[in-house]
């Protein structure tokens, strides 16, 4: 198995990671009887913290599709090199830093974070054509 490989399967554990954090701050706001339900209406006003889990999860969906897309061909291809060994590091640790960072609301922490796992995600992608 590539290191990409191993990579994208931590990702995986952090799309679970991601939703339960979401859930978990949102139940503690609304309480258990909302969570239980149908759902048919959302809260509201969440709280600015339930806000945030929430579009830190949507914008990790939005990158999700390209990695693995990307993790997926360079393996398949044969083409995973060291510079994409270290961009798929990149990605997952940036990706795995955003939550937090969203979450404590620290000014430029998050865009920073966020610059850092896209570049990553960016250089995963160039891999499938550059070979140096």
């Amino acid at each position: 198995m590539t290191p990409e490989l191993g990579y994208l399967a931590a990702i995986a554990i952090l799309a679970l990671v991601h939703p339960s954090v979401q859930g978990l701050v949102l139940k503690a706001e609304v309480g258990n009887r909302w969570t239980i339900g149908a759902r048919d209406h959302a809260p509201d006003h969440p709280a600015p913290i339930a806000a945030r889990a929430g579009r830190a999860t949507q914008n990790f969906l939005e990158t999700l599709p390209a990695f693995v897309a990307a993790t997926l061909v360079l393996h398949l291809a044969e083409l995973a090199s060291e510079m994409t060994r270290v961009a798929s590091l990149v990605y997952l640790l940036g990706r795995a830093a955003y939550l937090p960072a969203y979450l404590t609301g620290i000014p430029w922490l998050r865009t920073v974070i966020w610059n850092l796992a896209t570049a990553g995600l960016a250089v995963v992608i160039l891999g499938i054509w550059w070979h140096p």
